[in-house]
C-alpha cells in the first residue's frame, strides 16, 4: 500500500501533461502510485500516460469509455486508489519539487489528520509566481491538528482540491464524491473540511497552478458557469442532512454570495445577453438560502445587495460610474505625480545654487535597499575617523530600520533627499544615485561598487544581449562619468573595471570595505548570529548562494536542496539564499533555512561553514573569510554563452568543484570540502584575489579621501590575518580525512604592493 495516491485526470493537456506527471515521478519522496485518468481526451493525453506507465511501475493508467468531466474523473481514480492518501492534482499543473516529502513529514509530525492544507503559487504563462493571498492562514504555529471550529479563517484559502491531503479511509467513511459540472470542488472541499475529525496545514507553496493564456476553464465564456448555482444546491443539501453543523451555514452562505459575485462580475465567464438571467437565478439562491449570522464586510455590501435584489441593469449603471471615478481618480493622481515631480525639480535646481556642505556625506546602496555592503562600512567608518562629517543614508520606508542611530535616514524622492544629494561634499553609493543627479565641482562621488567581476560586466554586455536586455549604456557611461573614486579589491577587478566602465575616476585598490568585518568579528558574534537564524549548535551551515540566470525567465533552486540533505546527513543544515533575495522554491524542512530576505550577506557568511556557489561574486568575499567554499558548476557553458565570464572559475577554483549533485554530495560525504586539496586551492584563490582583505579597506578610503593622507596604514600579509573562525568544533565522523575543526590554511606570505 502506498503513502500517497496521486490522481491527475487529463484532457486537452498534451502539451502540460508530461512537465506535470515529471513533477510527481522526479518526488524525493517515492512512495506514491500516480493514477492518470484518460477522460476520453481526443489529443495525445493518453498516449503520453501509457507512455509513463510503460515506464514506471508506480503509474497506473486509465482509459475511461466516455468524458466523464473532471469530477467524473477524479471518481474514477478515487475508485482504483489504494494509498494511505489522496491527493489530486490537475494535469495542467505541477508539484513543486520536495513536496511530498514535506507533506509526509508533516503529517507525521500532525498525528495523522484527515485533511491537511499546504500552499500554492500561481504560475503564469509570462513566467512569473505569485503566492497564494491568504498564506498566513496556513500558519504552522498552534496547536495541530485541529478542528475546523479552531480556526474557521482557513476557509478563506482557495476552495479546490488541489490543496488538499485527504485520509482515504476519511473519504471513503465520509462519502465523498465530485459532482459533474463546474466548480465541481465546492461541494467537495467544503463538505471535507467541515467533517474532518483534524485537520493540519503546511505553509509551503506544493503546487505550481498554472494560468495559461488561453484554454483554463475558468476564463473560458460558457453557460457551463451556471453549474455554480447547482453546486451550492448540493452543498446545503448536505448541511441540511447534517443538523450538528448548521452552525456553519452563515458562513457558508455569505461564502455563496461571494462567488455568485465573483462569477457575475468577471467579465469573461458569461455569455452575453446571459448575465441577467444569472442574476434572476442568484436571487433566488439568496433567498433560499439566506441565513444571517456572517458579519458582510463594507466594501462588500454593495454586491450583496445587488444579489438580493437582482438589480442587473442598477449594477451595471454603478459599475460603469465606479470604472468612471476610478479612471478620474487615476488622472488626479498622474497630475498630482507630475505636479509634485516639478517641484521637487525646482528646490533641487535652488538648492545646487547653494553652498556645498563640507561636513554632509550621503550613503546609499542597491537602490535604496537598508545600510550594508560597502557603503554600510564606509558610512559607520566616516563616524569613527571623521566624526566631524554627519551622515545619511538614503533608503526606502521598509529599510530604513536598518540606519543606525546617529545617522539622518533620507526616503528616496523627497525634498531633503534632493537637499542632500545637491549640496553633501560626499556621495558614496555601490550603484548610481538618480540619473537626474547634477555633480557639482567640489562633490566626491565614491563608486564602491559591489563585488568582484567573475561575470561580464558594464560595456562587455554590449556583446551580451541576453545579460544586456534594455540596457542603455550611453546613461550608463553618463553615470561613470560623475565617478571621482572607484573601489577594487584586486588587480583583476582594477583591469576589468578602467576597461568596462571608462572614466577619468581614480581606482583606490585598497579592498572590499564590507569584508573588514570578516577580520574584527568574534566567535560571540559568530555565536550570536547562528542563534538568531536559528541553526542548530554543532552542526555545519552550509551557504548556497547562487547567482542570477539571465538567460532564464524564472529562478529556481538549481540543487534540489532537500535530496541534498538526505544525502549529508544530521549534521548539516543548509541556508538557502538566492540572488539578491529573489524568490526560489524551497523544501519545506527545519533543516533549510530561507535567508533570502535577511539584509546583511555578511552576517550570512559568518554564520556558515561553508559556502555552495555556482557563479556569484559571494566566492570572493568569503574567500576574504577563509572558510571552505565548493563550486557546483551544473551549467557551466550555457552561463557563459549567455552572460560571458572573466575566467573559467572551474580552472582556477577557491575549492572543490562539482559538475552535478552527485558530485557534489560526494564532496561533502568524504570530506573533501574541507580537505588539504581544497585548502590549496583556496590559498591560491586569496593570493590572488584577497591581497588587501584584513579589515582595514574602509579605514584606507576615509582616511585618503576625507583626511586627506597618503601614508597609508600598511596591508597585513595573508599568513598573518586571522579571521573568525567558524563555530563547528566536529565534522561528520564520515568524513575523511577526520578532523577536529574546519581547517585555516596557512597560505604563502602575501606583501602589499
Amino acid at each position: 500500500m502506498p503513502r500517497f495516491s496521486v490522481i491527475v485526470p487529463a484532457y486537452k493537456v498534451q502539451a502540460y501533461l508530461h512537465e506535470c506527471l515529471e513533477s510527481v515521478l522526479s518526488q524525493s519522496f517515492t512512495d506514491l502510485e500516480l493514477i492518470a485518468v484518460d477522460d476520453r481526451s481526443p489529443d495525445a493525453c493518453g498516449e503520453i500516460i501509457d507512455e509513463f506507465a510503460a515506464r514506471d511501475p508506480r503509474v497506473r493508467a486509465l482509459h475511461l469509455p466516455e468524458n466523464a468531466g473532471l469530477g467524473g474523473a477524479r471518481n474514477a481514480g478515487i475508485a482504483l486508489a489504494r494509498g494511505d492518501y489522496l491527493l489530486f492534482l490537475d494535469s495542467d499543473d505541477t508539484l513543486t519539487p520536495g513536496a511530498l516529502r514535506a507533506v509526509a513529514d508533516r503529517l507525521k509530525d500532525t498525528g495523522e489528520p484527515d485533511v491537511l492544507v499546504y500552499d500554492y503559487a500561481t504560475a503564469f504563462w509570462t513566467g512569473e509566481t505569485e503566492r497564494g493571498r491568504f498564506a498566513e492562514h496556513l500558519t504552522e504555529r498552534g496547536p495541530a491538528p485541529f478542528r475546523l471550529e479552531d480556526r474557521p479563517g482557513l476557509l478563506r484559502v482557495l476552495m479546490v482540491a488541489w490543496n488538499k491531503a485527504y485520509r482515504r479511509e476519511f473519504v471513503e467513511r465520509t462519502g465523498l464524491t465530485f459532482p459533474p459540472g463546474y466548480y465541481e470542488d465546492t461541494p467537495w472541499t467544503y463538505p471535507a473540511l467541515l467533517t474532518a475529525g483534524s485537520i493540519a496545514t503546511l505553509d509551503r507553496v506544493c503546487v505550481h497552478y498554472r494560468r495559461r493564456r488561453v484554454g483554463n476553464i475558468l476564463s473560458t465564456t460558457s453557460r457551463r458557469h451556471f453549474d455554480v448555482l447547482d453546486q451550492y444546491d448540493r452543498l446545503f443539501a448536505f448541511l441540511d442532512g447534517r443538523p450538528e453543523l448548521a452552525h456553519w451555514r452563515p458562513v457558508l452562505f455569505r461564502r455563496m454570495v461571494d462567488h455568485l459575485t465573483t462569477v457575475f462580475t468577471r467579465p469573461d465567464r458569461l455569455p452575453r445577453g446571459s448575465r441577467g438571467e444569472f442574476l434572476r437565478r442568484a436571487r433566488a439562491h439568496y433567498r433560499r438560502y439566506r441565513t444571517p449570522g456572517a458579519p458582510v464586510p463594507l466594501r462588500s455590501r454593495l454586491r450583496h445587495g445587488l444579489v438580493r435584489l437582482g438589480l442587473h441593469r442598477t449594477y451595471r449603471t454603478l459599475q460603469a460610474a465606479v470604472a468612471l471615478r476610478g479612471r478620474a481618480r487615476g488622472l488626479a493622481a498622474r497630475l498630482t505625480r507630475v505636479l509634485r515631480a516639478a517641484c521637487l525639480q525646482a528646490h533641487y535646481r535652488i538648492q545646487l545654487c547653494l553652498p556645498l556642505r563640507a561636513d554632509r556625506a550621503v550613503f546609499a546602496a542597491y537602490w535604496g535597499r537598508g545600510h550594508g555592503c560597502s557603503p554600510g562600512a564606509l558610512e559607520s567608518a566616516f563616524r569613527t575617523l571623521a566624526p566631524q562629517v554627519r551622515t545619511a543614508w538614503i533608503a526606502h520606508p521598509e529599510h530604513q530600520h536598518t540606519v543606525p542611530p546617529g545617522t539622518r535616514a533620507l526616503r528616496p524622492g523627497t525634498a531633503a533627499y534632493w537637499t542632500a544629494l545637491a549640496r553633501s561634499t560626499y556621495l558614496v553609493n555601490n550603484v548610481n544615485f538618480d540619473r537626474r543627479l547634477v555633480k557639482r565641482p567640489g562633490q566626491v562621488f565614491v563608486q564602491t561598487q559591489h563585488g568582484t567581476p567573475l561575470k561580464h560586466m558594464g560595456l562587455d554586455l554590449q556583446e551580451r544581449p541576453a545579460a544586456a536586455r534594455d540596457m542603455d549604456f550611453a546613461e550608463l557611461l553618463r553615470g561613470v562619468d560623475k565617478w571621482d573614486y572607484v573601489l577594487s579589491a584586486n588587480r583583476h577587478t582594477t583591469l576589468t573595471w578602467e576597461r568596462v566602465y571608462p572614466g577619468s575616476y581614480t581606482t583606490l585598490e585598497y579592498g572590499s570595505p564590507r569584508n573588514d568585518v570578516f577580520q574584527r568579528a568574534t566567535a560571540a558574534d559568530v555565536a550570536r548570529l547562528r542563534e538568531e537564524l536559528g541553526i542548530p549548535r554543532d552542526t555545519v551551515a552550509v551557504l548556497y548562494a547562487p547567482t542570477h540566470r539571465d538567460h532564464r525567465r524564472t529562478q529556481r533552486a538549481g540543487i534540489d536542496l532537500e535530496r541534498l540533505l538526505d544525502r549529508l546527513g544530521p549534521r548539516f543544515v543548509i541556508l538557502a539564499r538566492a540572488h539578491y533575495g529573489q524568490p526560489v522554491d524551497l523544501p519545506a524542512d527545519g533543516r533549510i533555512i530561507d535567508v533570502g530576505g535577511h539584509p546583511s550577506v555578511e552576517s550570512l557568511c559568518l554564520a556558515s561553514d561553508v559556502l555552495v556557489t555556482d557563479y556569484s561574486s559571494i566566492m570572493f568575499d568569503y574567500a576574504d573569510l577563509d572558510r571552505p567554499i565548493v563550486i557546483h558548476a551544473a551549467d557551466w557553458e550555457a552561463y557563459e554563452a549567455a552572460r560571458g565570464t572573466y575566467f573559467d572559475v572551474r580552472a582556477f577554483p577557491p575549492g572543490e568543484v562539482a559538475r552535478t549533485e552527485d558530485e557534489l554530495a560526494d564532496i561533502f560525504t568524504t570530506g573533501r570540502w574541507h580537505g588539504s586539496r581544497a585548502a590549496r586551492s583556496r590559498a591560491a584563490f586569496r593570493e590572488r584575489f584577497c591581497p588587501y582583505g584584513d579589515g582595514h579597506a574602509a579605514e584606507r578610503v576615509v582616511r585618503r579621501i576625507v583626511l586627506g593622507e597618503t601614508d597609508l596604514p600598511p596591508v597585513v600579509p595573508l599568513a598573518e590575518r586571522r579571521p573568525v573562525p567558524s563555530a563547528v568544533t566536529a565534522v561528520p565522523a564520515s568524513a575523511r580525512p577526520a578532523l577536529a575543526t574546519v581547517p585555516q590554511p596557512s597560505g604563502p606570505r602575501v606583501t602589499s604592493h
